[in-house]
This record gives C-alpha cells, structure tokens and sequence, in this order.
C-alpha cells in the first residue's frame, strides 16, 4: 500500500433489507416470511426479504417476476414515513462517535472514525459498537465494513451479510483486492463486467495487470477509477453535507395509459407536485428531464436545460409537454417521472476539510 496517501479509519454501515425488515418487525406475522415491500398489482419491488431473495426476489423487479419467481411472496405496501423515522435514530447513533457522517440513503451511510467522539483506537470496535446499539433501539441488524477508505469499506459491508461485519486491514488490501472478482468491485456493473470478462478480467490481479493508458481507451474516464481502486487508492472524503443534485417525483399507473388528455394531466399533476417539493425546501433548477417508461418496461429519457431557473408549475408543465412530443414511440406508458437538476445547492457547495490521521490501531 502507498504510505504517501492518507490512511483513514472508514465504516461503512448498511441496514440488512432495511424496508423489508422495518416491515417483519412491526408486523411480527411477518417474520420468517418471504415478503415484498412495493410490487402490487401493477408496480415494482423497493426491497425484498432474505427469505424472499433465496427465490430470486431482488429490489426494482417487477413485481409479476417476483411472483413468479416465489408464489407465496406477500407484498407489503411502502411507509416511508416510518423508515425515515427509524433512519434517524440509527443516524443519532451514528453521530454519537464522529460528525464526518455521509449518508448514501436511509439505510446506509460512510462514517469516518479516524478521529472519534468517543476516543476509540479501533475502528473495529466502533463498528460492534454500532450494530449493537442499532438492534437494542430498533430491533434491527445491520452489516459493517471497516477499512482505509470508502471503496473498501463498502466492498466489505457485504461479505458476511446479514449481520456480521468485516475489517479489511490496511497490510492486506492489496492482497484483497487482487483476489476480489471482478463483478464484486464497487463501480462495476453488468455491462462492465462481461466487457471486461471478454477481455480476461476476472479478478482483481488481471485487472491490475493493465496499465492506466490501456484501461482509460477501453473504459474512458473510469478507466481512472479502475487503475487506481485495484491498487487500494480512493481519495474521496466522508462529506458529512452531501449536496443534492436533482430532485424527482415519479408515477406507476395501475393502468396503462396511452390517450394524451390523460398524459397531460398526469404531467400537470406532476408538475405541481415538484414545485411545492422544491418550494418546500427553497430549491431551484434550470435542467428539466421528461421519464417515461412504457408498458413493455423500455425506458425514455429526454432533458431541456435553460440559462435561468424555472420558477412555477406552470414552466414545468409546458416544457414537459415539449419534451413527451420529442418521444421516438407512441406506445402505451406506465410510468411517468419529472426530475430537476442543476440544482442552486450546487452553487452552496463548500469545501470540507479531512483531518488526515495515519492508522495507530486499526484493529
């Protein structure tokens, strides 16, 4: 490992089937059970139990492939309101021992310990620390990932889910990440993968063998990420004030629709919904972006961006209407979204300064 870049103490905490199991714990009729939250007649699944995954279940499946896959699969119908009030009791805790808290989403979240409330060498510890006091106030597990920087952290907070929790030691990340299949790297997707499977890169070590000019005309700018990663060097800092970027609101319909006066009220009733979102919490963007998903789950995606933000529901609306006319297909649609970016948070972004501490006890 290169001594000349910081080493830090990461954690990477991610709830076990958070929804799922908020869902068999307050519903103790539940537990034991393969369920789904989502799905219905019509929509898609947001989380699926482990004893539903053993079927084949996972997150963002429509939900007549779940059935399918597990016919005795019980769908729950979502309460977010609930989740949200769980995930802040869990990020209490978190910040119990340090404020460099980052969180992904309502289940998961980076903490950087290097420096700690608590005075706690380990980080180890820390993480025992933390599962335990998320099950005593919740009722629920969740899996850790402890090492020198987020990558790694996240990588290791899935090898002993549900859970359990793993330390990769800073003397052996190398090694790891040498041995770790190509497919388990944080950052690699489908696609990725069977691109660099046809290039026989399997694991970690293959990977590694390719210098950076060779990975960066293969992949582009990821080609970056991929040299430096397999080599344990991830710089990105625990930003405990993660900017927002865009703002969505999205609608499955229980039936298809194809008629357009139905399109444009959907549109508009969209459209509103965004705008008090963003006047909620004084938000405003220039980049407007149409989704429709259609009835055979192909997906279209359309923006239009302008010089000033927009200001009304109104603006959302006709530029919305613009952009469904710009459609390559007139088929029967399922799903219609409407998202905002550039976004004037961007423009509060502020610099965060990382203490940079080398490891005394990792362990």
């Amino acid at each position: 490992m290169d001594s000349s870049f910081p080493l830090r103490k990461i954690i990477h905490v991610d709830m076990d089937a958070f929804y799922a199991s908020v869902e068999q714990y307050d519903n103790p009729a539940l537990r034991g059970k393969a369920i789904a939250v989502g799905g219905g007649h019509r929509g898609v699944v947001s989380a699926a139990s482990y004893e539903a995954r053993k079927f084949g279940v996972r997150s963002a499946m429509p939900s007549k492939t779940a059935k399918e896959k597990c016919p005795h699969l019980i769908f729950v119908p979502p309460r977010f309101a609930r989740y949200k009030e769980i995930s802040k009791k869990i990020r209490e805790i978190f910040h119990e021992y340090t404020d460099l808290v980052e969180p992904l989403s309502l289940d998961e979240a980076y903490l950087d310990v290097t420096e700690n409330k608590k005075g706690i060498e380990s980080a180890n510890q820390i993480a025992k620390e933390i599962r335990q006091k998320i099950f005593e106030q919740t009722g629920l597990t969740a899996s850790a990932g402890i090492s020198i920087n987020k990558f790694l952290a996240k990588v290791a907070s899935d090898i002993n889910k549900p859970n359990g929790q793993k330390t990769i030691h800073p003397e052996k990340a190398e090694q790891f990440l040498e041995e770790l299949p190509i497919e388990k790297f944080y950052g690699v997707g489908k696609v990725t993968a069977n691109k660099m499977f046809s290039l026989a890169i399997y694991k970690g070590k293959d990977l590694k063998k390719r210098s950076l000019e060779d990975l960066t005309r293969l992949f582009g700018k990821s080609g970056t990420y991929y040299y430096n990663v397999v080599r344990g060097i991830h710089l990105s800092e625990v930003k405990p004030h993660r900017i927002q970027k865009s703002v969505a609101v999205e609608r499955t319909f229980f039936e298809d629709l194809f008629d357009e006066q139905q399109i444009n009220e959907k549109l508009q009733n969209l459209s509103e919904e965004l705008h008090n979102r963003l006047q909620k919490n004084n938000i405003f963007g220039r980049s407007l972006t149409l989704k429709i998903k259609y009835k055979d789950f192909s997906l279209f995606t359309r923006s239009f961006t302008k010089e000033e933000y927009f200001s009304s529901p109104e603006q959302y609306f006709t530029t919305a209407k613009k952009l469904w006319e710009l459609r390559p297909f007139d088929k029967a649609v399922r799903l219609l979204g409407l998202s905002l970016s550039h976004l004037n948070t961007e423009e509060k972004k502020q610099i965060s300064v990382q203490l940079k501490i080398p490891f005394e006890d990792f362990e």
